[in-house]
């Protein structure tokens, strides 16, 4: 008896025992997943702030304006793996297309960024975009942010501030409906649409500055410096791949006597004028400079004589055709002369230096025969510069 009361005892002792194993092996097991859980969240948290990280690293080391605009494009779209991204950004002086243009580029080569003058036309978000902005896309709200055709579901858009200014936006596009929603965290994307903010102006200023120091501030025409370090670059590419190169020198007719007559004011808006109907004759390869006072030099890269002689006709046409009103309603007549010297193509590129000096001074040369022949005309040079 007695010891059968025992073993009821260490019975009932043992389930307490076993009940409390139990529950511990659960607490045990529940706190294994909650900790890898919480691993495997870290762990991604860990890769999102290195592919944020790696983000922003790509877009501050960006060298020039073009190549800034490729990162924010095409290198973000692969690396948030998204079926579309475009970028918007407010130019209403064109101030952007124009860096564009000194790096001999337009907004069409690239096509995943809109240059636009007035934002709220773009969308209706613009009005009140501060923050990102996640959510479901609404084609009716959102068709203007983004330019292709890929098929989008969900979006974020990346306002680009600065000292509450907004600049536009990088927009980000995705095909899975529940990539971008406003339940999820927007703290990596704030951070990079301010790394891409600071980014943007910072290269624009830059950029800026250097064309200022190589542009004429009357004319809004590049400045002999520009035109010398232009010449340098395209006598070697010409040499490199066998290519003509030509060179117009402009020159107004009688200038001192418009200054003398009209005074220097007119004499300015006439040289503007010239500037203005010069560049409204080139192509976009072309590089037209104010040489110096009354005189302009326009370089022609893969241009043979002849047909420099024939754009050379056109300007002096476009000169003389209308004379320059002024703002008192006067009309100048104005007329150049020009003179065309070329280069032919000769691959020599030991003698870069001594063609450069040759080829202005073949077209200087012209433009001294052809105001010496009468003023109004165009002379192309006689002898064609080589490289050998």
């Amino acid at each position: 008896m007695q010891k059968a009361a025992s073993k009821n005892h260490s019975a009932e002792m043992d389930d307490p025992l076993a009940e409390r194993l139990v529950v511990l092996e659960k607490e045990n097991r529940a706190l294994r997943q909650r900790l890898h859980r919480l691993t495997r969240e870290a762990s991604y948290n860990e890769g999102v702030l290195r592919r944020s990280q790696e983000r922003e690293q790509l877009l501050l080391e960006a060298e020039s304006f073009p190549e800034l605009l490729r990162r924010l494009t095409q290198a973000m779209r692969e690396s948030f793996s998204v079926s579309a991204v475009n970028l918007v950004l407010s130019d209403p002086e064109d101030e952007i297309r124009r860096l564009l243009a000194h790096n001999r580029l337009t907004d069409a080569s690239f096509p995943q960024v809109q240059l636009v003058t007035d934002l709220a036309g773009v969308s209706p978000l613009y009005a009140r975009l501060r923050g990102v902005w996640l959510g479901t896309y609404d084609e009716r709200k959102h068709r203007g942010l983004f330019q292709g055709g890929e098929p989008i579901k969900s979006i974020a858009i990346l306002p680009l501030m600065l000292r509450d200014r907004l600049l536009g936006s990088l927009n980000l596009g995705s095909d899975n409906p529940v990539r971008f929603t406003h339940h999820h965290s927007s703290d990596f994307l704030s951070r990079l649409a301010t790394v891409a903010s600071v980014c943007v102006e910072n290269i624009c200023h830059y950029e800026q500055t250097v064309i200022s120091a190589l542009t004429d501030a009357l004319t809004g025409l590049y400045n002999r410096r520009y035109l010398l370090r232009r010449l340098d670059e395209e006598t070697k590419r010409a040499a490199r791949y066998a290519q003509s190169i030509s060179c117009l020198f402009i020159d107004a007719d009688y200038f001192k006597r418009i200054n003398d007559q009209y005074g220097h004011q007119v004499g300015d808006l006439v040289l503007r004028e010239l500037g203005e109907r010069i560049r409204g004759q080139m192509r976009a390869s072309d590089v037209a400079t104010r040489y110096g006072g009354e005189e302009f030099a326009v370089l022609l890269p893969q241009t043979t004589g002849a047909d420099a002689a024939t754009l050379a006709e056109r300007i002096r046409l476009a000169v003389a055709e209308h004379p320059v009103v002024t703002d008192t309603g006067g009309a100048v007549p104005v007329t150049v002369s020009i003179g065309v010297g070329h280069l032919l193509p000769a691959p020599d590129l030991r003698s870069t230096a001594r063609v450069q000096q040759a080829l202005l001074a073949s077209a200087d040369e012209a433009l001294y025969r052809a105001k010496e022949g009468g003023r109004n005309r165009v002379v192309l040079s006689d002898a064609a510069c080589v490289s050998a």
